[in-house]
């Protein structure tokens, strides 16, 4: 990935602000000095809590004891629907660089999310990442977003 030293978000440029449950892909179509962050596309995935997910109790064990049990940990859903949706973005993002709707993206995600992404993208669209910013953005007004997102990159 060729990240560069002072990255700026020049007009064209996409911006992908995303946690575990919501992504919005925006454009830049102002400049680097003003931008104006504007809507291409938005995901959201429904994640409910892991305890409305789970469907059980956790499982019991017998231990070596007599008559001694222990709780054996269940699958955390809402965790595993977080990397899944990582996953997701992974492909979008394969999509959009492989036809061509960004030549340049700055990714903004929460540090869990951002990691999954990384590991999980494909190296065409790791070769137009300019920038990574290790925030959660996605519940910030876009007008906000304009004004924190350049003081990040520095």
């Amino acid at each position: 990935m060729a990240i560069e030293e002072k990255p700026k978000v020049k007009t064209g440029t996409w911006v992908l602000l995303a946690d575990g449950e919501k992504a919005l892909f925006l454009r830049n179509d102002g400049d680097d000095q003003d931008l104006n962050l504007n809507v291409v596309r938005l995901e959201e995935q429904e994640n409910p809590s892991d305890r409305e997910q789970s469907a059980n109790r956790p499982g019991r064990m017998e231990d070596t004891g007599v008559q001694q049990r222990s709780a054996m940990d269940d699958t955390d859903w809402h965790e595993l629907a977080k990397e899944r949706f990582a996953d997701d973005l992974a492909d979008l993002l394969y999509k959009y660089a492989h036809t061509h709707a960004f030549e340049r993206i700055v990714l903004t995600a929460s540090p869990k999310v951002l990691g999954e992404l990384r590991h999980k993208m494909h190296k065409e669209v790791a070769s137009r990442v300019v920038a990574e910013v290790p925030k959660d953005f996605t519940n910030h007004p876009l007008d906000k977003v304009e004004t924190l997102l350049p003081r990040e990159l520095g």
